[in-house]
């Protein structure tokens, strides 16, 4: 005897209901799928991201002016201020003053990229990435490789201008590369930080103002302007020789200009695969809780 039950499940199995058997897991089709994103697939989504970001420099070149002007004024202000004091010479003190700027240029290079974060999750940019099937973290990696643009302008800026000024090298082609490329793998691990900062900052106003609080110690109290360091107070000996800058900025001078490397370079490593192992998570989850 014929029932209503069959049609009345048959349509439940249309609608995806309760009765129905195809019914779709719990969390629905975008988490499940965004569990199923592996680790190439995150660099893929981020290289995506990244190279969002760099289009949108050649709508708007204004945001390169900092990069563009900022390593010119220092190594002009610094070469020209302290140069005849710290080595007698101008000449002299350029050999050892560029090779720190590297590094504190690196520094600086980065806290544009949290304000630059905050703006867009103010505006709902990533709110509309969230919508999409792409890893969780590919925005932030994204914004973090899309700067790469910014560190490659500030060391040309820098490396060009200084040699107008007559800065020369004195190391092989693999030194001299060996050393930007610290400097730039040092400049990614700090880009963690400034991620962190322009998601925990209430407005992007207040982004700039965190980011040189901590800074500013960091790149004047080193090694950066003076390599000869025992001059200085025995405190302030003892926070510059633990400062990760300062180990920096001694790889870029030794492997640039010349002298002993040492264990700088490798410590310096060590710094940046810290901050990103210890920085990455973190933002992670503040990202998860504000976009």
């Amino acid at each position: 005897m014929t029932t209503l039950r069959e049609p009345i499940e048959g349509r439940k199995a249309a609608r995806g209901g309760p009765g129905a058997s195809g019914t779709r897991a719990p969390g629905g089709p975008g988490q499940a799928a965004r569990r199923r994103i592996g680790v190439r697939q995150t660099l893929a989504n981020g290289l995506t991201l990244a190279w969002r970001n760099v289009t949108q420099l050649k709508h708007s070149p204004e945001k390169l002016m900092d990069v563009t002007l900022m390593p010119i004024v220092f190594l002009v202000l610094f070469l020209y201020v302290f140069g005849g004091v710290v080595s007698g010479s101008t000449q002299a003190y350029l050999e050892v003053l560029l090779p720190g700027l590297i590094g504190q240029m690196a520094m600086f290079a980065t806290m544009s990229l949290g304000t630059a974060l905050c703006e867009d999750i103010h505006k709902g940019v990533f709110d509309r990435f969230r919508s999409l099937p792409i890893a969780r973290s590919a925005p932030l990696i994204g914004a973090v490789l899309g700067d790469t643009v910014r560190f490659c302008v500030v060391m040309a800026v820098l490396t060009g201008f200084g040699s107008a000024l007559g800065f020369r090298f004195h190391t092989g082609p693999l030194d001299i590369l060996a050393a930007y490329g610290l400097a730039y793998v040092f400049y990614l691990a700090v880009c963690w930080i400034s991620v962190l900062i322009g998601l925990v900052a209430p407005s992007p106003e207040t982004v700039q103002g965190i980011s040189f609080i901590w800074v500013m110690p960091l790149v004047f109290g080193s090694s950066v302007l003076l390599p000869n360091t025992r001059t200085m107070p025995g405190w302030l000996q003892a926070w510059v020789n633990v400062n990760p800058v300062t180990k920096l900025a001694d790889s870029v001078r030794a492997l640039t200009v010349g002298g002993p490397v040492g264990s700088n370079p490798l410590i310096t490593l060590a710094w940046a695969a810290g901050i990103v192992i210890v920085v990455f998570p973190i933002a992670m989850r503040m990202y998860r809780r504000r976009a």
